[in-house]
């Protein structure tokens, strides 16, 4: 029995269901609302929905979709790992859409709040500090407010077989001079095109002419400053200087590795605005003096240097160094959490037994560390 026919509608019974499938409600949304529901979108996922309707696409072309600019969103992001040697045809590959993705940014008017990357800037053949002040220069990054940069390796690494002639720690000096070098270009570049950023996390080399471009960001409120090479020391005044300078900051988070040639050397930290200080991450690390007026937490962590030392040459060390407890009671008035533990009320006037663990944990002086191997 063949299939019946579905009526023919009146012209004018068409036209109405045609403007009935036409009607959409979201389109009758604020353009602010309708930006604000898409931006929860994923930038693949934005770029499909562009493909929607006319008016959709000219939404998805908005600046004010494209706030951030993540460059660790593939590959060893999603491995869980950092560094990943790969072919050179999958290197490329990558390469290729790290290109793609800046070129996408840029033709989209960008308007960034968020940059995530991690390239060695020292790799002179692919030149991602090029890259990075490239896409700086064209897109809207006044308000940026969140960086998070290692500039010290590229997340995938071709793999190369070449048997390098040179001497190994010649190489690496070259390349850490380089690296340095790129990173306080791009480091000024920030500090002109985005000197509203909030929220840093980056590797640092803790020269002076580094100190200088960072206390040029004056509304710096969180910042993570993670070690940039072991060999490399922290002058005590350079420290002090950066935390001086940043009259806004809230959150410090320190990885300094002490070199073994400066044992002995303490530092001194002065900030009326921090309130939270991390240093678990540092080895080596000892403070003098603490001026820290407005602190509320701190975390402390005494890492063993691995080292064996002679009683006298302990004893010389240790000697210049004050309990951790006196530089806190002088220099922390309102502390209240150390190492994650609530402090009594009446911890200044008095140590007590789960106070005197913690500082088993995170003092270097006579009382607190009595042990050769460091």
């Amino acid at each position: 029995m063949p299939p019946r026919k579905r009526p023919l509608l009146p012209v004018s019974s068409r036209r109405r269901v045609k403007a009935d499938e036409d009607f959409f409600p979201f389109n009758l949304l604020p353009v602010e609302c309708q930006l604000h529901v898409l931006s929860f979108l994923s930038e693949v996922d934005k770029c499909n929905s562009a493909l929607v309707c006319a008016s959709w696409s000219c939404l998805v072309r908005s600046g004010k979709l494209w706030r951030v600019a993540d460059f660790s969103r593939r590959g060893v992001f999603h491995l869980g790992q950092e560094g990943l040697l790969v072919s050179n045809r999958e290197f490329e590959r990558w390469k290729a859409w790290v290109h793609h993705y800046t070129h996408h940014l840029i033709s989209r008017g960008a308007s960034l709040l968020t940059l995530k990357a991690s390239f060695d800037l020292g790799d002179q053949c692919n030149r991602w500090g090029e890259l990075l002040s490239q896409l700086l220069e064209n897109v809207h990054c006044r308000d940026l407010s969140h960086l998070d940069l290692n500039w010290t390796f590229t997340l995938l690494e071709p793999l190369d077989l070449r048997v390098h002639t040179s001497s190994s720690s010649h190489q690496d000096s070259i390349t850490k001079m380089d690296q340095v070098t790129n990173f306080q270009i791009l480091l000024g570049k920030l500090a002109q095109s985005c000197p509203r950023i909030t929220k840093m996390r980056l590797h640092f080399d803790w020269s002076e002419t580094s100190v200088s471009l960072i206390t040029q960001f004056q509304h710096l409120r969180v910042l993570e400053l993670k070690y940039f090479w072991v060999f490399k020391g922290v002058n005590p005044g350079t420290l002090q200087t950066l935390t001086k300078s940043l009259p806004n900051l809230k959150s410090l988070t320190l990885h300094v590795l002490v070199p073994l040639r400066n044992l002995g050397v303490s530092y001194t930290l002065e900030s009326l605005s921090l309130e939270f200080l991390d240093v678990s991450p540092s080895r080596g690390l000892v403070f003098s003096c603490l001026n820290l007026p407005a602190l509320r937490e701190l975390r402390a962590k005494k890492i063993v240097r691995g080292i064996t030392l002679d009683r006298r040459t302990r004893l010389r060390i240790q000697s210049r160094w004050p309990c951790l407890y006196q530089v806190l009671r002088e220099g922390t008035p309102k502390l209240q959490a150390l190492n994650n533990e609530r402090l009594l009320p009446n911890w200044k006037e008095q140590s007590y037994r789960e106070l005197t663990s913690i500082l088993q944990q995170s003092c270097y002086c006579l009382q607190h560390l009595d042990s050769w191997l460091w």
